[in-house]
């Protein structure tokens, strides 16, 4: 059984809690974690200009997805930070070249699940989630979310991110905010879910 973590990452949030992501998958037995990224649009001449090509180096040993294999996984865990309250154009641009799965059913039964962040408390990381939920039940997916049995999701402790749509990292206004533990403990609670939904489906 296959699972695969997709992720867009600008200054690195996602791609740690892509980390916690597939550990949390990988601690379920029989099932086979792959981490990739999608590609970047932007020339390393914005990235700089935005302070992200340095912080970028921290991932680029991981692989670049074609969207053809999506087909190969039985789950599929998406990973973005949040653009005026949806996907970014870097997902976005991956996932609308994805018409050809769309047409033979690929994607159908297979389980799909988001997290994602923000710079804010309330910068938009539910509705991102569930408007990225759009894209997956039209390709038929079956959508998994990050349930009230991870306790962690009802801290008063500290800021932290993370709904029933899914985790997510709360990264501040400029973005100098790491994940934090129940940020993390629900990344890796999301990734156990999906991965233990895989193996009771197969």
């Amino acid at each position: 059984m296959k699972l695969l973590v997709l992720f867009y990452s600008t200054y690195g949030h996602i791609y740690k809690m892509a980390e916690a992501v597939a550990e949390g998958a990988k601690s379920i037995d029989n099932i086979d974690v792959v981490i990739k990224q999608v590609p970047e649009t932007l020339s390393d001449d914005l990235l700089a200009k935005i302070g992200a090509l340095e912080a970028r180096q921290a991932f680029k040993h991981i692989p670049v997805a074609d969207p053809m294999e999506l087909a190969d996984y039985d789950a599929i865990i998406f990973g973005v930070p949040t653009r005026f309250g949806m996907m970014p154009a870097q997902m976005k641009a991956f996932l609308d070249s994805t018409g050809g799965l769309w047409a033979k059913g690929a994607l159908i039964g297979k389980i799909g699940s988001v997290f994602t962040s923000t710079g804010t408390q309330h910068g938009g990381q539910e509705s991102t989630i569930l408007s990225f939920h759009t894209v997956l039940l039209h390709q038929g997916m079956l959508i998994a979310g990050l349930p009230y049995s991870f306790a962690g999701q009802s801290t008063m402790e500290e800021i932290s991110g993370g709904s029933p749509y899914g985790a997510s990292v709360v990264a501040g206004p400029d973005g100098g905010k790491v994940p934090n533990k129940f940020e993390l403990d629900g990344a890796f609670f999301q990734g156990q879910h999906v991965a233990r939904m895989v193996s009771r489906m197969k």
